[in-house]
């Protein structure tokens, strides 16, 4: 367990509550001098003009006028552009996450009253799958900007960042709520503002899961790609130049050749992704475990390395990080001053109800936020009205169907994940080989493979319905699989240590330390990895190769024809359905596993 410094005197504490977001002491001023520019300042600089350029291609065909459809160019040539346009909408749609995360799983972890609302709410939209968002955004965010093509580039990003949130959001929120005990009591000790406990203390102890959730994260936005960059609804097709519409035209006109240049040229951007960006963000967030000592073969990162002999990147951050930090910790402190301190804004007593600005801005908001519930609730039973008892019937039929499907898929994931996370997140050796390889597999979307295995499984036993298990496999077995090396990584050296000393081994280790220690990274993995294998069974159950569309009875797939059909009322019926089911699964199993991870699996 990690050792608490209690400070003694004023200057430590005003040190500790200040801008620095780490107990070790900042390099003299002298060692800073000594660095020159060179070669990885060169690079760096060719990066970053690079990605700026990039930046203004793909600003420039925003604003071009708009272009429902285009012609998607199957040549090698147009691979480089393509995937530079997929690699930005992902950044976007990441970034957008990162920021959702933070709010609303800091918001819903501390704040009991928002908790019993933001929770179910989180239910329901990840039980929501991305076609379904699929109609509504694209044709609002089209009709908000009909002259050019940023309407259409919204949707993508925010379709993918449907994707991408939810596993983020849980594992923080996880994180957030079974803190451990003594930190916390340290936190109020040291007399921490909200926002330093949240920058402290927060962020640091979700940092190993959110990172690795947050490669999850990727693996399900290029998962779903291919059908964010290919927007049909009904008769009308949307299309935007990216790496997942070049790998659809090729499965949809049966290019095999094309389909396995994309999926290449999509292995070696993971690749060049995993080294560049996850690899080096591993190995940093290694300083944020809970123990006393360090491990002898930590994580490491070449290229972390060479970022912190950059001259460049000391300069940015002695002149510019570490000058806006200092400037937005005075701001903060005004804003949250400590018990005794003078506030920012000082206002006179007032007795009796006040009515202030406001107390009448937000009442307006809530006037306006109730119109809008009751009007979507009207919409929606408008709608519902034309859907049938039979077809009801047919829905809940459906819904059985897939129900068997994900429980198959979750027990195989389970059963080989388990094993070979544990195996990968306690051995850091093991960690540096085979993470970029567990990046790639789980980046590959199944969606493009899905064509290639359709015709070895179309002809045996089980037909769609065991391909559709293997689909469903596929897009979630890695919500686990990440999850679970993150718990492993994550559990502290001294314990381990001590199951070494007291000869500690085989099913007494795995029941006394493995499987509590990771008990809440695999009931997030499991949470998940359920939602998205009801999403995935959109795409598993309802598949179009060559000009052809195979189906199988299930939820998804009626939830995939009502899209391609344009039949909203089946479309909305069968997404309400889903919804409800993923949410009663979470609240009567993964929420009591969750209560049970507070209260028992703490490192407290």
């Amino acid at each position: 367990m990690a050792q608490v410094y209690i400070p003694e005197n004023a200057q430590e504490r005003e040190q500790l509550q200040g801008g620095s977001s780490s107990p070790r002491q900042s390099r003299p001023p002298h060692e800073e001098t000594r660095k020159r520019l060179g070669l990885i300042d060169l690079g760096i600089a060719l990066a970053l003009v690079a990605v700026v350029s990039l930046i203004i291609a793909a600003a420039s065909r925003w604003t071009a006028p708009l272009t429902p459809t285009i012609h998607i160019d199957l040549s090698p040539t147009a691979l480089p552009v393509y995937a530079g346009y997929s690699v930005l909408r992902m950044l976007l749609a990441y970034l957008l996450s990162l920021i959702f995360t933070f709010i609303y799983g800091h918001i819903a972890a501390t704040n009991k009253r928002a908790n019993v609302v933001m929770v179910p709410l989180l239910d329901i939209l990840q039980s929501i799958p991305i076609l379904s968002f699929l109609p509504g955004v694209v044709l609002a965010l089209v009709a908000l900007f009909p002259n050019s093509n940023i309407g259409l580039e919204l949707a993508s990003v925010v379709l993918i960042f449907t994707s991408q949130a939810w596993n983020m959001t849980f594992s923080y929120y996880h994180s957030a709520r079974t803190l451990p005990k003594d930190l916390k009591e340290f936190s109020a000790i040291a007399r921490l503002r909200p926002w330093q406990k949240f920058l402290k203390l927060e962020v640091p102890a979700s940092m190993i899961g959110l990172i690795w959730n947050s490669m999850m994260s990727w693996a399900g936005g290029w998962f779903f790609l291919m059908a964010s960059e290919q927007l049909v609804l009904g008769s009308r097709s949307f299309q935007l130049p990216g790496l997942g519409s070049y790998l659809q035209t090729a499965a949809s006109t049966g290019n095999s050749s094309a389909l396995i240049l994309g999926l290449f040229t999509l292995i070696v951007l993971i690749i060049l992704l995993d080294f560049f960006f996850w690899r080096p963000l591993v190995a940093w967030a290694d300083r944020f475990k809970l123990e006393m000592n360090s491990e002898g073969d930590a994580p490491s990162s070449p290229v972390l390395n060479v970022l912190r002999r950059s001259a460049l990147i000391s300069a940015i951050n002695q002149h510019i990080f570490k000058r806006v930090g200092a400037f937005m910790t005075r701001i903060l402190n005004r804003l949250q001053p400590l018990p005794g301190e003078r506030s920012f804004v000082t206002e006179p007593k007032q007795h009796g109800p006040r009515f202030t600005v406001r107390s009448l801005v937000m009442g307006m908001l809530g006037l306006l936020l109730l119109g809008g519930v009751l009007f979507g609730l009207w919409s929606m039973l408008i709608l519902l009205k034309n859907v049938t008892l039979l077809t009801w019937g047919q829905l809940l039929l459906a819904t059985g169907a897939t129900f068997l499907r994900t429980l198959v898929a979750l027990l195989i994931g389970l059963a080989w994940t388990l094993p070979v996370g544990v195996a990968i997140g306690l051995s850091p050796k093991w960690s540096k080989r085979l993470q970029p390889i567990v990046q790639v597999v789980a980046s590959i979307p199944a969606t493009a493979l899905f064509p290639i295995l359709l015709v070895g499984l179309i002809g045996l036993p089980g037909g769609l319905s065991l391909a559709a298990v293997l689909l469903m496999l596929l897009g979630t077995q890695w919500y686990l699989l990440f999850n679970i090396i993150a718990g492993a990584m994550s559990i502290p050296g001294d314990l381990k240590e001590a199951t070494t000393i007291y000869h500690v081994r085989a099913w007494r280790r795995w029941r006394t330390l493995i499987l509590p220690a990771i008990f809440p990274y695999l009931v997030t993995g499991m949470l998940t990895a359920s939602g998205g294998a009801w999403n995935a069974s959109v795409v598993s159950e309802y598949v179009t190769f060559n000009g052809k569309t195979f189906s199988t009875p299930g939820l998804g797939a009626s939830i995939a024809a009502a899209g391609a059909e344009g039949n909203f009322s089946l479309l909305l019926a069968g997404t309400l359905l889903m919804a409800a089911v993923v949410i009663l699964i979470n609240r009567l199993l993964w929420k009591r596993l969750y209560s049970l991870a507070e209260r028992r699996y703490t490192l407290s």
